[in-house]
């Protein structure tokens, strides 16, 4: 059975890690590599104005050599934010990834973020879900599948 978005909140917990839009790209960083994530979420209150990624700071900040110390997070910050349901199973969130080439969801329910789930999260649980069916398959074929 494929695993649903609801089940992998549960095990990772629902940490939601967001920047503040007057915030600094160094203070964001700062907060990134402490929190060990890829991305923030940029706020308004309860509502996502938009996603703070490494990508953003490499592209529009870094490579146009601007001052990471004075640029704003609300001035670089990806403005589209893709968001899903809990109710996705694994790869169907996975192919929303692929699809709007994008490697952080926000998961919305009920008009509230639940949690944030990266295609590298998503990666490693198909992985690990493909290869509990291959040992599977690979028992019943030379029988030691329990029976």
């Amino acid at each position: 059975m494929e695993t649903m978005l609801t089940q992998i909140i549960k095990e990772n917990g629902n940490h939601i890690y967001q920047a503040d839009p007057e915030s600094t790209i160094t203070e964001a960083a700062i907060q990134m590599k402490e929190k060990r994530v890829g991305a923030l979420l940029v706020m308004d209150g309860d509502w996502i104005t938009g996603i703070l990624s490494e990508r953003d700071i490499l592209n529009k900040v870094v490579a146009e050599e601007l001052d990471p110390s004075t640029v704003k997070v609300h001035e670089v910050m990806s403005r589209n934010v893709v968001v899903i349901k809990p109710s996705l199973s694994i790869r169907e969130a996975m192919k929303v990834v692929t699809e709007k080439r994008v490697r952080h969801l926000p998961i919305i329910s009920e008009k509230k973020i639940v949690g944030v789930i990266s295609s590298g999260d998503l990666t490693r649980r198909i992985v690990a879900e493909d290869e509990g069916v291959i040992t599977t398959l690979y028992d019943y074929i030379y029988g030691t599948y329990p029976g």
